[in-house]
């Protein structure tokens, strides 16, 4: 008798997307865990569903065994409201900024709420007690992203890691582009001469295939997972008609080995996908030059200050914990980490990066100093007025973010455009391919072609990228030059100026003076470079570099 008579044996459910992370769910389920059920409830109760339909990519899914944060320690009073600065982890996209900015936006304490995409850093003020800086981090934390206090050290971690995915993408599409051409040479030479059957061209395609088609697979998902996501979401993106393209070509081709066609275009694919690999590898590279130098800003004046004691002894101290009235002590070669008065003690500032002035300033009792001053010459007391995100440093750090999230009008055009341009492109590729099939009477592969050409040459990366890489790039240039851009409209506004007025030498000159030629030995150069070789004043480093060896 068999044991199981009587048994109704259910049939396996389709594993579906989670509706929030993306993640794979057993048994038809909506959501792979209780945190995404929650972080979707919590997003759909705030009537902020658009969320879904912006966003680049996946969710963050919320980590129930995540560190927690005593993020009230780290506020602030900023006037008469209270201030916190938050890394936040998990944000991939202008979307995830969007979504943070508007949940905060609704918590009825809170004046004023800003996500900076390049650094990760959301600063929020609110009227209220400190304690309330960890009800507002456990909001952020219920939508799924990481809440920590901000450390401008952790900001490079995360663009290392891409960096290192496309590097290792790249790398994969290269050596198989080059495996593969060199198949397809000896395809093409075959054709040409008429010296290669049917049977050894097969196996030619097949060789192609077996390096091409996991090349695609796997160095392609940079292109192929924000297709998916706007497809699952219903939208358009830019990444679709290069995924279309990539993968038609390799489906054509395969098609074509399997039927054993004359042609096969593995070797267009994986090119394909390797230049497009470069180009996004570059724009990190010019984005994450720009994140740097707002980094440096931010790291210089992150170590730990000297604060005295009654008795005159200097106690380590973040410049965050220093109280106005205090008393920092400031060595020879240190920046200064305080806004302040000079109490006691005389020596000459480098301003440059403040200022813009490269000669120091001097500096004595009474003198107002700022944070990120360079120290050159002889120690000093400085008595503090402002400290940590109430610095003039501070400041220039806020005006590059604010730069970072206004945008110019060409990458709003852009964004306007490639909401349409997406679409267009599809229908476009679409009739070429039923003109090519239809009317031209051309066999439905020489067809695709066509349709897969469109889709390639009319990539709309030109719209999504290049635009505001520039924009960023150019940002990020003019940085480390000491030129500050605060407006995303500053470039425009510059192309259409007639006349240039500046205000003083430091903005025209780099800051190096050189010697000029004169009436003077070697003999001369030589001893006035001994003379100054000990002063750090950029004077007397121009003699000490022009002094003949």
């Amino acid at each position: 008798m068999n044991a199981f008579a009587g048994t109704r044996v259910e049939p396996p459910r389709a594993s579906t997307a989670c509706a929030h992370c993306g993640a794979l769910c057993a048994d038809g389920a909506r959501f792979c865990c209780a945190g995404c059920e929650g972080a979707h409830a919590l997003i759909r109760g705030l009537g902020l569903d658009r969320f879904y339909a912006r966003l680049e990519g996946h969710a963050p899914k919320p980590d129930p065994d995540a560190p927690r944060h005593d993020l009230a320690a780290r506020a602030r009073r900023d006037g008469d409201v209270m201030a916190v600065d938050l890394m936040v982890g998990g944000i991939t996209c202008a979307a995830c900024c969007w979504l943070i900015e508007q949940v905060l936006a609704r918590e009825p304490d809170i004046t004023w709420a800003r996500v900076a995409l390049s650094t990760r850093r959301l600063t929020i003020r609110w009227r209220g007690a400190a304690a309330r800086a960890n009800e507002f981090g456990a909001r952020i934390a219920a939508l799924g992203f990481a809440v920590a206090p901000f450390d401008p050290s952790c900001l490079a971690a995360g663009d290392e890691a891409e960096a290192k995915r496309l590097l290792r993408a790249m790398g994969i599409a290269a050596f198989a582009s080059m495996n593969v051409m060199l198949v397809s040479v000896a395809v093409w030479v075959g054709h040409a001469t008429g010296d290669m059957g049917p049977a050894t061209r097969d196996l030619m395609h097949w060789l192609a295939a077996l390096i091409a088609l996991p090349a695609v697979a796997v160095a392609g998902m940079p292109f192929f997972r924000p297709a998916f996501a706007a497809l699952r979401a219903g939208r358009a993106s830019l990444d679709l008609p290069i995924s279309l393209g990539v993968l038609a070509t390799s489906a054509m081709s395969l098609s074509e080995t399997v039927r054993g066609g004359d042609y096969a275009y593995f070797d267009s694919a994986v090119m394909l996908v390797f230049l497009l690999l470069v180009g996004r590898y570059l724009d990190r590279r010019a984005r994450g030059r720009a994140r740097e130098a707002a980094a440096r800003l931010m790291t210089l004046n992150r170590a730990p200050v000297g604060v005295l004691d009654e008795a005159g002894i200097a106690h380590p101290r973040a410049p965050e914990e220093v109280r106005p009235g205090e008393r920092v002590l400031v060595a020879p070669g240190e920046r200064i980490g305080v806004d302040g008065v000079v109490v006691s003690g005389r020596t000459t500032l480098d301003e440059s990066l403040l200022t813009g002035e490269t000669l120091p300033r001097p500096a004595s009792p009474g003198d107002a100093v700022h944070a990120g001053t360079l120290n050159r010459d002889a120690a000093l007391v400085v008595e503090a007025r402002a400290c940590g995100a109430d610095t003039l440093l501070a400041a220039i750090v806020r005006l590059m973010e604010r730069a970072e999230q206004s945008r110019s009008r060409f990458v709003a055009l852009a964004d306007r455009v490639s909401r349409w341009y997406t679409p267009v492109v599809h229908v476009l590729a679409i009739g070429t391919f039923l003109a090519w099939w239809g009317a031209f009477d051309v066999v439905w592969q020489q067809a695709l072609v066509h349709a897969v050409a469109v889709l390639i040459i009319t990539c709309p990366c030109a719209l999504g990228i290049a635009v505001p890489a520039v924009q960023v790039a150019a940002a990020g240039a003019l940085m480390r030059r000491g030129v500050l851009v605060t407006s995303g409209t500053a470039f425009e506004r510059l192309a259409q100026a007639d006349v240039a007025v500046l205000d003083k030498t430091g903005t025209l000159t780099r800051g190096r003076p050189v010697l000029q030629p004169g009436a003077w030995t070697a003999d001369d150069l030589r001893a006035a470079a001994a003379l100054a070789a000990a002063s750090r004043h950029p004077l007397a480093r121009a003699l000490a570099a022009a002094a003949p060896e």
